[in-house]
């Protein structure tokens, strides 16, 4: 049994990442013998390459604002292993963990025994979440799928809307090498009669959205992100839709099509369920969102931000250039090894004017020289240590903003460092 929360964390960490089996039968045998806690609340599942935590976050805080008591899942942390499960504004708690931990052990062992097969790193902290929004009662849990989403751990919820924010290159290793390919695996959230709200916006993979969802009986809703107006970019973003405006504390030209996908979702949410939902919710529920290591603000001129796939630098170079036009920008950048590192660098030699390398003590981590030699910008150095880096690097001149971005791990890693500031 474990005693405390390093060790609980320990345990769930160093479990494998997928199962020998790629499929949904430990899920679905550990649910059975839990006496199915994912049942026991409303959800909205929420898939897609980018995006899909800041839209979890976004209908989480809306939904809190009508009143429900709230579930989140997300996926991965930044700066606290807790971030992952959460109700309302608060994070599940050290001894609620090693509690959750020691319940879904005993399970483990029971599992292996008869299937011979291990209970995965996703699946414990996926039945954790659900055993915690059971016992605390939680009226709608949103759920961020963890990869791809056919099979996926959250999978086995049945929710009252699906949504999927868009489709990229992520995770090809496990999704296949095709557009088409990936989108299949996570239109594999789309339920019999259960409508999925996306705001994919490449017209090639719509056919392909419309038909699975016609052979599931699911309403389908494609968002037009595009029908946002006004759009005014700094510290904070305000935008018009549909003639309502909105405030978000999120910066960035991709944080407005994360809130409208959102709205549309609530809103759908409500024609089916009228709760009462108001326009002063969505606006509160929107404004009041935050969300650490995405595109956050530090000092002014210092942005950190997880752009861990091509998608994600993309949405990023948007964000630098609507939010701090015609500043030099100085990137300081660290990813994984078994990530897509060479695009990424490309699209960041294209709008930074100085690229700077760094690395992590984490052994997916890629050297600093590694990423250094695949660059060809004009400008560019490494630094093995990510700390004396920022050291160096902190205090750029007012013409300049320091772009922070790469793994996820990384921005963990950082961000303490940066709030010391």
């Amino acid at each position: 049994m474990f005693t405390s929360f390093q060790e609980a964390k320990d345990w769930i960490e160093h479990s494998i990442r997928f199962g020998e089996k790629l499929d949904l039968v430990r899920m679905n045998l550990a649910a059975t013998m839990l006496d199915h806690p994912e049942r026991s609340f409303r959800s909205i599942h929420v898939a897609g390459t980018n995006g899909k935590g800041s839209t979890t976050n976004y209908i989480k805080n809306i939904l809190k604002q009508a009143g429900f008591k709230v579930g989140i899942y997300t996926s991965p942390y930044v700066v606290s292993f807790h971030e992952r499960i959460g109700i309302d504004d608060q994070y599940i708690s050290d001894e609620e963990v090693v509690h959750y931990a020691n319940r879904i052990k005993l399970l483990w062992d029971e599992i292996y025994e008869i299937t011979g097969d291990s209970v995965t790193f996703f699946e414990i902290l996926t039945l954790m979440a659900f055993l915690y929004f059971r016992d605390k009662q939680v009226e709608y849990a949103v759920v961020e799928v963890g990869l791809g989403g056919l099979l996926d751990a959250t999978n086995i919820i049945t929710p009252e809307i699906s949504v999927i924010t868009n489709i990229s290159w992520d995770h090809m290793k496990q999704l296949g090498n095709t557009l088409e390919s990936i989108a299949m695996n996570k239109l594999g959230i789309v339920k019999e009669g259960v409508p999925l709200v996306t705001t994919e916006e490449n017209p090639d993979l719509h056919p392909l959205f419309r038909e699975t969802c016609r052979a599931r009986g699911s309403e389908i809703r494609i968002v037009d992100p595009t029908k946002a107006e006004h759009a005014v970019f700094g510290e904070e973003t305000a935008f018009s839709y549909q003639g309502r405006d909105y405030k978000l504390h999120l910066p960035g030209s991709y944080q407005i099509k994360n809130a409208v996908l959102a709205i549309e979702t609530v809103r759908l949410l409500e024609e089916k369920k009228k709760f009462g939902l108001n326009e002063r919710m969505i606006f509160q529920g929107l404004y009041e969102t935050t969300w650490p290591g995405r595109f956050e603000i530090f000092r002014h001129n210092i942005v950190l931000d997880g752009a861990h796939n091509i998608g994600g630098a993309e949405s990023l170079k948007k964000a630098v250039e609507a939010v701090f036009p015609n500043k030099r920008v100085v990137a300081l950048f660290c990813m994984m090894k078994d990530k897509e590192h060479e695009k990424v660098i490309r699209l960041l030699e294209s709008f930074v004017d100085e690229l700077h390398f760094t690395q992590i003590d984490y052994k997916r981590s890629a050297t600093a020289e590694e990423l250094y030699l695949e660059s060809q910008h004009p400008r560019k150095a490494f630094h093995p240590d990510f700390a004396a880096a920022l050291h160096v690097l902190k205090d750029v001149p007012k013409d300049t903003i320091l772009l922070i971005t790469g793994s996820l791990y990384f921005v963990s890693a950082i961000r303490p460092l940066l709030l010391a500031l």
